[in-house]
């Protein structure tokens, strides 16, 4: 748990305003009057900022039930190109039918009779499927259409809730940085994407482990992610990242704690469902590694560019050589780095390495980054950028999809106009990614430790020394230096002393 030292330290420090620091959040400001004044009163009144973020969140994910009217009305039960068209696609009312709970079939223990044997998802999220599908009502009289339409309709309401959680979470894990999570609730790929598929369950309990790890909460931290990861795969991802920093940081009680956690938490998911019903629960893996390259990827670039297939096996190892690489590229960057990365930054940059190095990128995978993005960058313009790349692949895709799917009509992107939104999303992703690298080695650019903070989102991390560090090894081996002394930007973090510009 933080130190009473540390809980002083965030009691000196003022709430920051980003209408003070962030030209892009000043200019939006003045929509609602402009920027906060010296002697405005933060949080006294009932609209708090916590409170602000979740209507914020709310309103926009709202509109994003908007936006897929055309879908919900007409176009996902009328043919295959419309709901391309109007963009609106979703995946959860053709799956109702499709994997077996509109006829009340129990997941991964009943055999499916279309083009998947069982469900192809983790067991967590089959769970938040099979419940939907209980609390949709389903009466004899309503077609299978109302029966679809509902299910996406109870779906959306507990993906919204799953919103709310995330933006909550992402507002209270850095206390004095609240206003960040209306990166959150504002991000367009949110409102666009969250109701395609059920990625935001994951999401939500990712980001509440990030809020318990940075309470010092460990255990909590690493049961949180170990049901993040029975819902999807990536949230166990983080604690790569995670190893590294305690290691350089000496903090391997703490390490190990999450760690059983986690693994604690994912065995007592699955553990009933791999003893019942064994074929189906190693469907979502199995699908995982015989999957071919899919949309989003370069490698889908680089097969329609050459005309020439990629074998699944080929491009299963050399995507893993390839996030190894990259990892081993993270891990040399956060021990390495003068002062040590901040956790969220780490945790972007490898999930971000294995969305780039994967052989699909589904549209809606934009929402693992959305809240690790306002955790290591918050700033406004860097964040917008890539965000516009996000909502150029989101059209993009269904524009293409709309293109093969339309007969001789041809309507909407051919081939070569969806390479090029592939490799905007791409270069979008990179950009964010350079930009974090920067603030890590040049930490006088990291809007979050501007005003002295270490790493609000590390919890135990936050403000402790050092005990391994690569660039203090050189210094040992380097003849005439003293590596104790320090020098201006040194070993010592920023909340321990050292200036930062």
């Amino acid at each position: 748990m933080p130190s009473a030292e540390d809980t002083s330290v965030h009691q000196e420090r003022p709430v920051v305003r980003p209408t003070r620091q962030d030209e892009i959040a000043a200019a939006g400001s003045e929509l609602i009057g402009g920027p906060v004044g010296r002697w405005a009163r933060l949080g006294a009144g009932p609209l708090t900022p916590v409170r602000v973020v979740v209507l914020v969140a709310i309103g926009m994910f709202a509109l994003g039930m908007v936006q897929k009217i055309p879908c919900y009305d007409w176009a996902w039960f009328r043919g295959t190109s419309s709901q391309y068209t109007h963009a609106c696609y979703s995946d959860i009312p053709h799956l109702y039918l499709g994997r077996g709970f509109a006829e009340g079939l129990v997941p991964y223990a009943d055999r499916l009779s279309g083009d998947m044997d069982y469900l192809e998802y983790p067991v967590l999220t089959g769970l938040f499927m099979q419940i939907a599908s209980w609390l949709t009502p389903t009466p004899d009289s309503d077609s299978m259409q109302q029966h679809e339409q509902m299910y996406w309709m109870v779906n959306a309401g507990m993906l919204m809730i799953c919103a709310v959680i995330i933006v909550v979470c992402v507002a209270r894990t850095h206390r004095l940085r609240p206003w960040d999570g209306l990166l959150v609730a504002l991000a367009p790929a949110l409102a666009l994407t969250a109701t395609i598929n059920w990625d935001l369950f994951a999401v939500a309990l990712t980001a509440a482990a990030m809020l318990m790890w940075s309470r010092g909460r460990v255990l909590a931290f690493g049961v949180l992610i170990g049901l993040a990861t029975a819902a999807k795969l990536y949230p166990a991802l983080l604690l790569g990242p995670l190893l590294v920093l305690c290691w350089r940081a000496g903090r391997w009680r703490e390490y190990t704690s999450a760690l059983l956690g986690a693994a604690a938490a994912w065995l007592a998911v699955n553990l009933p469902v791999m003893l019942y019903a064994p074929e189906g629960w190693k469907k979502f893996y199995t699908f995982s590694q015989e999957r071919q390259i899919d949309y989003g990827s370069f490698w889908l670039i680089i097969t329609q560019r050459t005309g020439r297939p990629i074998g699944v096996d080929t491009v299963n190892t050399a995507s893993v050589l390839l996030m190894i690489v990259l990892c081993a590229g993270i891990a040399g960057l956060a021990l390495g780095a003068r002062h040590r990365p901040r956790f969220a930054q780490l945790a972007f940059l490898v999930v971000a390495a294995f969305i780039l190095t994967n052989k699909v990128y589904s549209p809606q995978y934009v929402l693992w980054l959305i809240p690790l993005a306002a955790l290591a960058r918050p700033r406004w313009r860097d964040f917008l950028v890539w965000q516009a790349c996000e909502v150029v692949y989101f059209l993009g895709i269904w524009l293409y999809l709309a293109y093969t799917t339309s007969g001789d009509k041809h309507q909407g992107l051919p081939q070569e106009g969806y390479q090029v939104v592939i490799a905007l999303h791409l270069l979008g992703t990179l950009y964010l990614c350079a930009v974090i690298v920067r603030d890590i080695l040049m930490p006088e650019r990291d809007p979050v430790r501007r005003d002295g903070a270490d790493d609000p989102s590390g919890g135990v991390l936050d403000g402790a020394p050092d005990k391994v560090s690569l660039r203090r090894m050189v210094d040992r081996a380097r003849p005439g230096t003293d590596p104790e002394a320090g020098e201006p930007g040194g070993d010592r973090h920023p909340a321990g002393g050292a200036a930062l510009g």
